[in-house]
């Protein structure tokens, strides 16, 4: 657990420090939303919304990557922006 949030579950990823974007960050999707938590000034961004039958979500350097039932999303940090793939 970290600051609430269960980095066990299958839609709450961490940014680790020095893998890219977003390091000592939480990402998490939740009322078919992706958000992002800084620990430091314990606020919430939304990033994305409309992620309806989120299964998942993983961070990969600046790229999260959002499985849905119907598809799969990636999300650009360094651009805040959808990634056509």
């Amino acid at each position: 657990m970290m600051d609430g949030f269960d980095l066990d579950s299958a839609l709450v990823c961490e940014g680790i420090v020095g893998d890219g974007c977003g390091g000592g960050r939480v990402f998490f999707v939740e009322d078919e939303k992706l958000f992002a938590y800084d620990s430091l000034t314990k606020e919430r961004m939304e990033l994305l919304a409309d992620l309806k039958g989120a299964i998942s979500i993983c961070k990969s350097a600046c790229i999260i990557s959002i499985e849905l039932e119907s598809e799969t999303i990636e999300f650009d940090l360094s651009t805040l922006s959808k990634v056509s793939i």
